[in-house]
């Protein structure tokens, strides 16, 4: 379970990991609301020949964050949780109280060159419009190691809510990026 969210964190981390370019919108269009949510699936395929899957939810303020909850079957308990602003990505493991927090500095290394933030949103508000790309794999965002993990979005809504930055108790403690990137090689 713990590979699976780890592998988890990174597909979703990693989604935004395509050229920031993107075409000019015409003034014809509905304006773009600055807030969305969706529930996700992610599948993810094992060593085995069989696959794993969670179930979450993922929730977009433009320009601000992107946080996606990964949450335990039947229960419906956060077993993890990503949440990436255009600074920093913060990755924190539930069910072990750790957490990892990464400045876009920091990642700069192990993600592409072209991985911003805004190209996150564009896949992600692109994935809600009629007839857009719902099923993103990990060739679909620049990591071929992933291709067979699948992240499905799915039941979009651009209502307004409230969200607010995640914060840990003295409960959670932070171990080191080299540890985690470590802990996903070890699965691929």
């Amino acid at each position: 379970m713990k590979r699976f969210v780890y592998l988890l964190l990174v597909v979703v981390v990693l989604v935004g990991c395509k050229s920031s370019k993107h075409l000019a919108t015409s003034e014809t269009k509905a304006p773009v609301s600055s807030y969305l949510t969706s529930k996700l699936q992610l599948t993810i395929p094992n060593k085995k020949g069989g696959s794993m899957s969670v179930g979450g939810t993922m929730k977009m303020k433009t320009h601000e964050r992107v946080q996606v909850s990964l949450l335990m079957p039947i229960l419906r308990t956060e077993v993890a949780r990503i949440e990436i602003t255009p600074d920093e990505v913060l990755l924190v493991d539930r069910m072990n109280r750790r957490f990892v927090r990464a400045t876009k500095e920091e990642l700069k290394g192990m993600l592409p060159k072209n991985a911003e933030f805004s190209r996150l949103e564009k896949i992600l508000m692109d994935a809600s419009l009629p007839g857009g790309k719902t099923e993103l794999t990990g060739k679909d965002v620049g990591i071929p190691s992933l291709e067979k993990a699948k992240v499905q979005l799915y039941e979009f809504s651009t209502k307004e809510f409230s969200m607010t930055p995640t914060e840990l108790t003295a409960k959670y403690r932070q171990v080191p990026l080299e540890q985690l990137v470590k802990m996903l090689t070890a699965l691929l």
